[in-house]
């Protein structure tokens, strides 16, 4: 009788807990930002680029991954209270800092990350021209610590395009490139699969040796109709 007494106990503490975690609260503020340079926001790869999100005052806790977008915006659905946002070391196309910011959640919060690029890409244009699409772009060397490696010209059929979401793509090594302070062109021929499409997104990419991830420009629809 004892035995099943402590089992009948058993059963209830288990549909107890069960329910808690069933009627559980899901986190009900909003932390939106950007990662900026010069108060801009910096493209980068889709899903490729990514913070952490750490919550003081928890014995056992663990980090909360906020992917940017690939235009440098980011999100993360967050329960009230004190956090601690780092930038990831070797994560980024962005010269590493590792200082934390202290982040205050109460309610939907805004904040802007702000990183030391190697490069930026600045004055860019796309032109369809026959069956190609023309890009031209300026170079911004922000930190001289990294030399560049190459720019690219992307072609897509949805502005997620970049290194892993494109149909087409061309080069330009650092050594073609003799004045980066002088206006770059890259032309791309429109893939065979987008060529009857109403339009395509272009967006340039600029790589510094040694760091493996791109920065972007902002995708742009280019009409080809």
């Amino acid at each position: 009788m004892k035995r099943n007494f402590l089992s009948i106990i058993t059963v209830i503490v288990v549909l107890f807990t069960s329910c808690a975690k069933d009627n559980f609260e899901a986190p009900g503020s909003l932390l939106t930002g950007r990662v900026v340079y010069q108060n801009l926001p910096v493209g980068v790869r889709s899903n490729g680029v990514q913070l952490e999100l750490w919550q003081s005052g928890f014995q056992l806790f663990s980090k909360i991954p906020v992917f940017i977008s690939q235009e440098g915006t980011f999100s993360a659905r967050l329960f009230d209270g004190e956090y601690k946002l780092t930038r990831l070391k070797g994560n980024g196309p962005w010269l590493d800092n590792t200082d934390t910011i202290a982040v205050s959640v109460k309610g939907n919060t805004i904040i802007d990350v702000p990183i030391d690029p190697f490069f930026t890409v600045k004055n860019e244009k796309f032109v369809k021209s026959g069956t190609a699409i023309n890009a031209t772009f300026n170079l911004q060397r922000v930190n001289t610590s990294k030399p560049l490696e190459l720019v690219r010209l992307y072609i897509g059929q949805t502005n997620i395009t970049d290194q892993n979401n494109n149909a087409g793509n061309v080069q330009l090594l650092a050594s073609a490139i003799p004045d980066p302070t002088q206006p770059v062109t890259l032309s791309a021929n429109i893939p065979a699969s987008l060529a009857n499409k109403d339009f395509v997104f272009a967006r340039v990419g600029v790589k510094t040796v040694g760091v493996a991830e791109l920065l972007y420009s902002m995708p742009i629809k280019v009409m080809l109709k």
